[in-house]
């Protein structure tokens, strides 16, 4: 495969839905699974208590079939300059018709956690979802100690909606979340 020149190979050949500032977003594949659970262990700590995501290759295989499903959406986040996996977002819930939403859950990897990635990632997908897939909601349900991911509710425009006791069950426990969401531009 030609590859400019850059020493890039196969990640050069893959085709981004959207790129902007450190990042890019794309659908995620069958062959980014040890590539995938890597990161989510190196990120186990940087994730407690907040979510438990596919850390292993059977779960990353579910993983790929829940979000293939037709209320579901996954996005990879990838550096643009090495084509690494940063992190990833997901879009579950998905209701089309009069409310054309969904619920927005999104992670960092280690070493991009606090570098821009995330927001960037998550920012793509807003504009993929409310551009290409046609959505006008999307709520994303934060814990409220969860202040990495509430920095980017808020610097993506988010509103603090609510808050929801016991709302989810992560690690072993309900979970009280707060409840931030964000509608398309008025011309969308």
């Amino acid at each position: 495969m030609d590859n400019g020149g850059t020493g890039r190979s196969e990640w050069s050949a893959v085709r981004y839905l959207r790129t902007g500032g450190p990042a890019a977003i794309r659908r995620p594949r069958p062959t980014d699974s040890d590539e995938f659970v890597a990161a989510v262990r190196r990120s186990r700590d940087l994730h407690h208590p907040w979510l438990a995501a596919p850390a292993s290759p059977e779960e990353y295989d579910s993983y790929l079939r829940r979000i293939r499903r037709r209320d579901s959406a996954g996005y990879l986040i990838c550096d643009r300059a090495s084509g690494e996996i940063a992190g990833y977002v997901n879009i579950s819930g998905i209701v089309l018709g009069a409310l054309r939403g969904g619920y927005l859950g999104y992670a960092a990897f280690l070493p991009y956690s606090g570098t821009g990635h995330a927001s960037a990632g998550v920012a793509l997908v807003i504009d993929h979802a409310f551009h290409s897939v046609g959505l006008h909601r999307l709520e994303a349900n934060i814990q409220p100690g969860n202040e990495p991911s509430r920095r980017v509710a808020r610097k993506l425009g988010f509103r603090l909606e609510g808050f929801s006791p016991d709302y989810l069950f992560i690690d072993g426990a309900w979970r009280d979340h707060e409840r931030w969401a964000i509608t398309a531009p008025a011309s969308t």
